[in-house]
């Protein structure tokens, strides 16, 4: 239903701000003021090369970071969220879990985790961190909890709840994407097939990316199969492998076409 590319976009954005960062007592102001100042340089560079998709890279400038200041939530979370995009889960989860114990209401660090935890399919605990923040009045972008949580819900075969959460979601906050797409995938398992239309045609108008159009175009290509238009379909198809031809929903696009022609 979900790729791992759009698990990793539900919270990063968070993890990319530039905090002040501190918490490394030294026994100087002015060491501590230098200290300060190479760490935050160093988390700059990472966030760069993150950015950039050095993530091998920016794991190293982050541990320069956390060497300048071990105690710091948002060098904890920015290498939890360096491991995620490597793969390396314990030791994001250690990181993210680090973030939450030096700062316990630290919402990004929260989200980051139950991301993780989607894509560890570890779907009660994801649920249940996502119900956390959703309780949490102050928490600030409601619908990518939600998200994660439909996803969840989805994984675990329970279609009514992933749906309502989904539907929350784009109430909240109806250009979200990856809740969009997300609806549209329930849709089309329940042959609700001019629904999921519809809400593949939401997500194009965000303009997504070239991964998340291609998905896009390539499940338009199914809806349309199903519907009995074929031509539509052909378009779709020639869309989703020209929009991302080495990635995975170019190579599925490609291989229908030649099974359509």
């Amino acid at each position: 239903m979900r790729t791992t590319d759009r698990i990793a976009r539900l919270a990063w954005a968070l993890a990319l701000a530039l905090p002040a960062l501190g918490g490394c007592a030294t026994t100087s102001p002015e060491m501590r003021v230098e200290q300060e100042r190479k760490a935050r340089a160093h988390y700059q560079m990472a966030m760069e090369h993150l950015r950039e998709g050095r993530t091998g890279i920016a794991i190293a400038e982050l541990q320069n970071a956390e060497r300048l200041q071990p105690d710091d939530p948002w060098v904890a979370l920015a290498l939890g969220e360096a491991y995620r995009l490597k793969a390396r889960n314990e030791e994001a989860e250690r990181h993210f879990l680090r973030a939450v114990a030096l700062k316990p209401n630290f919402h990004a660090a929260k989200l980051n985790l139950s991301a993780l935890y989607v894509q560890m399919e570890r779907y009660d605990e994801a649920i249940e961190l996502s119900n956390e923040l959703l309780a949490d009045a102050t928490f600030p972008v409601p619908w990518k909890a939600l998200t994660n949580a439909g996803y969840a819900h989805y994984k675990m075969r329970r279609p009514a709840e992933a749906r309502a959460a989904l539907e929350k979601a784009v109430e909240y906050h109806d250009g979200y994407w990856p809740a969009r797409l997300d609806l549209a995938i329930l849709d089309a398992e329940e042959n609700r097939h001019l629904d999921a239309l519809a809400n593949l045609e939401r997500v194009l108008a965000q303009k997504p990316g070239p991964l998340a159009e291609a998905e896009t175009h390539y499940r338009m290509a199914v809806a349309y199969i199903s519907l009995g238009n074929r031509d539509k379909a052909l378009h779709h198809l020639s869309v989703a492998a020209e929009t991302r031809p080495s990635g995975e929903w170019g190579k599925r696009s490609a291989d229908y076409l030649k099974r359509l022609r």
